[in-house]
């Protein structure tokens, strides 16, 4: 039998060793083919891909949530500034409605004071033009508080003091100083009155 060469024999020995270190479970299952036949990355680098898509989807709605929110927010200060203008000028048309209304007044005044006539003829157009003025607070709404006569009423008299008095019942308006006024049932000031002290009425 002729003799193996011993060194063809180790080198052989030494191929197959590597050959088995190198071979693969056929139970191993290896990752399937992408698109363009070749093996698809291991999981851990579809899972950090995935994260990364998500990452910038989150961010592009946080951006278009930002915009939204900026739009909101002029919106809203235009709509602000549009209500304060509009307030100031519903205040300044009912302003220069009242205004408009007592002008004449204040023209028969001037009117007034330009006569040459006597004490008596401006008192007189004093009157008119005083009754005008009630006129005009009438169709605003504005009406006098009673107060002469009337029982003394903290809620719309502000009593100056009391005066002595047998014709009028105790604890009634015996002398209004100052006129109170109302816009329908609102007081806008109160009439400043001398309350009257009736002894007679108490002895009795």
């Amino acid at each position: 039998m002729p003799k193996r060469e011993t060194g063809l024999t180790e080198e052989s020995d030494e191929k197959m060793t590597r050959a088995k270190q190198i071979e693969i479970d056929p139970a191993t299952e290896l990752p399937p083919p992408n698109e363009e036949g070749l093996p698809s990355p291991p999981a851990n680098s579809r899972a950090e891909a995935a994260s990364a898509t998500e990452i910038e989807q989150l961010l592009t709605e946080r951006d278009q949530l930002l915009e939204r929110l900026a739009r909101a927010q002029a919106e809203f200060d235009n709509a602000r500034k549009r209500a304060e203008r509009e307030r100031l000028d519903n205040r300044e048309f009912v302003t220069a409605n009242v205004v408009e209304q007592f002008l004449p007044v204040l023209d028969n005044f001037a009117l007034a004071l330009k006569s040459g006539g006597s004490a008596e003829q401006l008192r007189a157009g004093v009157e008119l033009i005083f009754k005008q003025m009630e006129e005009v607070l009438n169709k605003m709404q504005v009406n006098a508080v009673p107060a002469v006569g009337e029982p003394f009423d903290p809620r719309v008299h502000e009593a100056l003091g009391t005066v002595e008095r047998d014709d009028i019942p105790d604890q009634h308006v015996a002398e209004e100083i100052r006129r109170g006024y109302k816009l329908r049932e609102r007081l806008i000031r109160p009439a400043l009155v001398r309350v009257a002290h009736n002894a007679k009425q108490k002895s009795e």
